[in-house]
């Protein structure tokens, strides 16, 4: 990845020196890093500039991740310049939310430039406009440059230093810029393409959705340093409350969006009741994170992103459980950005190493996530596209469904010009009566219960319907008028016997066949199975009438 000589050596029995020639791409500066922990936070530059106080550096030996800190932190880096030119190079800190950052930089007349940035300091205070810290320098021929750089935050202290190119620093940048590009503009598309769901269906799970993409999209933008580079430049204040501001939203919205998709309040109070008091509690930050040193929130804001965390696998391995298919796609969606979000919480406690892979696991994980969840939604307008032809209180297809499926079926017979199609219509006798009896309650039991022996008697080729009200039908594909009038007194003398100790409920059947052309279209098929029904409530109920079209006065016939 060099394509130059780097060594490094030992100086003053203690430090580390990187030595450089030729510089054709960037260098890790981590193992070239040689530390001090300044407890009390009041020493300067100055304090460090002669050689006896310069001996206090210790060599790294690990990731400079420290965590949560109360000490400022000292970086001393010497860099030795074997090239025969001046070598412009830029020293880049890839953690952008560090409070502040003191740079300071030896000249070879013994002057020093210094740089002071940070995020609690305004955007215009850093030397190259960019959402990460770049500090350029010039390496002199045959030169050593000392350099010291102070680290103190109230958040995580991730020390993340590389020395760059001119090429290379515009490689890191341009990579950035598309990855950037890729996460944002993917993120956009989500957030229209869920308000339009959300508008054409009509259904709380997709404005939750688009809540929680709107701001978990912009936590990132923050954690990122975008957000402070565009939004608020001038106001480190908002640059610093919007991280614990957009984190808590993103908390309160997935937990709410993960039980709306996975329908937790009807498999699991329990969890459902969990899941509310999460919501509470992280609804709390947001109006106590102005009052409160981002020190002190920021601890708490973790932890209880992790029992979030844990919750929201939970309510997935619950509706997995329980046969819900967004589960599906839910738990692997989050599983990828779970790993991430632990990745990053250890690394911000100083458990794992502050790396590309620690600092950006969530958004990593964010990426895959939001495609999965994209195929969770779409597991989910699946089910409203499926509950749209299906009747919710008998579960049969409803009117929507039998009218395109009946249609079809009488067109695929008039097609090929051959074969036979019956049709029955079911109406459940004397229901108003039954209702005014009984009560609503029981009247939707009827219904039910019509429903359920329609499913088990007929052959495994009809197709029964709720068609509305008290009224169902059945389409029989390849069946004769003889076997079609068989089916519906077999229904029929079912729902007879099967209810006749409980209230005594019947129904009456009319059928009508296609054959030999008979019908013109659907609908006359279909107002023929209505008028044998007709003539089957008028000569008594309760039993099966088909209608003959060689009867002038289209009156019915037994079959």
């Amino acid at each position: 990845m060099i394509n130059s000589f780097v060594s490094s050596a030992q100086a003053d029995e203690t430090e580390k020196v990187l030595t450089v020639t030729t510089m054709d791409s960037a260098i890790d500066l981590t193992p070239f890093i040689n530390i001090y922990e300044d407890a009390t936070k009041k020493l300067t530059y100055k304090d460090f500039s002669n050689p006896k106080a310069g001996q206090q550096f210790k060599p790294l030996n690990k990731a400079a991740n420290f965590g949560f800190s109360e000490s400022a932190w000292w970086v001393k880096l010497r860099i030795v310049n074997h090239h025969e030119k001046i070598q412009r190079v830029t020293i880049r800190q890839n953690y952008p939310l560090i409070d502040y950052v003191d740079f300071h930089s030896q000249q070879h007349n013994n002057t020093w430039i210094s740089y002071s940035t940070g995020d609690r300091r305004e955007f215009s205070t850093r030397p190259i406009n960019f959402m990460e810290f770049l500090f350029p320098i010039e390496l002199l021929p045959n030169t050593e440059t000392t350099i010291f750089m102070r680290f103190e935050s109230s958040g995580p202290i991730n020390i993340g230093l590389d020395l760059q190119s001119e090429t290379s620093l515009f490689d890191t940048v341009s990579s950035n810029h598309l990855i950037t590009g890729i996460y944002y503009g993917g993120f956009i598309i989500l957030v229209f393409y869920n308000l339009l769901l959300f508008i054409a269906i009509k259904d709380r799970t997709f404005i939750y959705y688009l809540l929680y993409l709107a701001s978990y999209g912009l936590f990132f933008a923050v954690m990122n340093g975008l957000a402070f580079q565009y939004f608020w430049p001038a106001s480190p204040w908002l640059a610093n409350q919007s991280l614990i501001i957009l984190l808590s939203l993103s908390l309160i919205w997935s937990l709410q969006f993960s039980r709306s998709i996975l329908s937790i309040k009807d498999i699991s109070p329990v969890s459902n009741h969990i899941t509310s008091g999460l919501i509470i509690v992280s609804t709390i930050p947001l109006f106590i994170s102005p009052f409160v040193s981002y020190r002190l929130i920021i601890i708490p804001m973790s932890i209880i992103t992790i029992l979030c965390t844990v919750q929201l696998m939970a309510m997935g391995f619950i509706a997995f459980s329980r046969g819900s298919k967004p589960a599906r796609y839910y738990l692997v969606a989050w599983s990828t950005l779970l790993i991430g979000i632990f990745a990053y919480m250890l690394k911000s406690f100083g458990i794992l190493p502050h790396n590309t892979w620690t600092q950006n696991g969530q958004q990593i994980g964010s990426l895959i996530e939001m495609v999965l969840l994209s195929l969770a939604m779409s597991s989910k307008v699946n089910e409203y596209k499926k509950g749209s032809y299906i009747d919710s209180l008998t579960n049969l297809p409803n009117r929507r469904s039998f009218d395109e499926r009946f249609s079809k079926e009488f067109d695929n017979v008039k097609g090929h010009k051959q074969g036979l199609l019956s049709l029955l219509i079911i109406d459940v006798d004397n229901f108003k009566h039954y209702n005014d009896k009984y009560g609503h309650s029981q009247g939707d039991e009827a219904l039910k219960f019509v429903g359920k022996k329609l499913q088990s008697t007929a052959r495994k080729n009809t197709i029964p319907s709720r068609y509305g009200g008290e009224e169902f039908a059945v389409i029989l594909p390849n069946t004769s008028s003889e076997q079609a009038h068989t089916i519906g007194e077999r229904i029929r003398s079912k729902i007879e016997s099967d209810n006749a100790q409980q209230h005594n409920l019947t129904v009456s059947v009319g059928v009508a066949t296609l054959e030999e052309n008979n019908f013109a279209s659907h609908h006359q098929l279909f107002e023929a199975a209505d008028q044998a029904l007709y003539y089957a409530k008028e000569n008594g109920r309760n039993r099966t009438e088909c209608f003959n079209t060689t009867i002038k006065d289209r009156r019915t016939t037994s079959c």
